[in-house]
């Protein structure tokens, strides 16, 4: 029988998927923050907030990519 996912708090979860995109993307603590809450502002998180029990380290891992995808800054030319 495998184990469930424990589920954090929201804001750890927010807090989680930050800290992901420093480690994946080298990106600087405030730019994934800054992205984190652009992506929050969207509503990417809405489904998280209203259930708290995919808020896991396994969706997190998952949810950094298509945080990235979506709403990482535009390279400047």
């Amino acid at each position: 029988m495998m184990a469930q996912p424990v589920p954090m708090t929201y804001e750890a979860y927010l807090d989680e998927v930050a800290t992901l995109l420093t480690e994946i993307y080298a990106m600087e603590d405030e730019a994934a923050i800054q992205l984190v809450m652009r992506a929050q502002a969207d509503g990417f998180f809405s489904g998280h907030d209203d259930d708290p029990d995919i808020c896991t380290l396994e969706r997190a891992s998952s949810d950094v990519r298509l945080v990235f995808k979506r709403y990482k800054p535009k390279k400047r030319r």
